[in-house]
């Protein structure tokens, strides 16, 4: 039989649901407002728009244009940046929006290089912990 005792408080990242899913934005005033009055690190192959929520968590969203090519190129570029950002989850300071928007060349290089270019981004925006 399963023990089936609640993790405890510091089993857990603070930037995650439970089940240890990724918050995300889903609503377009979120990602407007984080565009409009947050601010934003540029990268070649990533931009990051940061904007500071009242909540105690960080939210996550995903942004790719058609600029970038096809259905297959995009899912790929917002799959790759995910993983970097999970990767890089642990580190992150919890109550802001996050949003990633994909450049051209993001879905035709390796995940290291888009979790190297995330972390300089986040490094630049204050974001990371010390």
């Amino acid at each position: 039989m399963r023990d089936s005792a609640p993790a405890a408080a510091g089993d857990r990242i603070e930037n995650t649901a439970p089940g240890g899913k990724i918050i995300t934005l889903t609503q377009n005033f979120e990602f407007l407002r984080t565009y409009k009055r947050g601010r934003s690190v540029v990268h070649p192959l990533i931009v990051t728009y940061i904007f500071k929520n009242r909540l105690g968590y960080t939210r996550v969203g995903i942004t790719t244009s058609k600029k970038i090519g096809g259905a297959v190129q995009r899912n790929r570029a917002r799959r790759v940046i995910r993983q970097a950002y999970r990767a890089l989850l642990p580190q992150i300071r919890p109550g802001y929006d996050i949003v990633f928007v994909a450049r051209g060349k993001t879905p035709h290089v390796k995940e290291w290089a888009i979790e190297s270019a995330m972390k300089k981004n986040l490094k630049k925006a204050g974001l990371l912990k010390p």
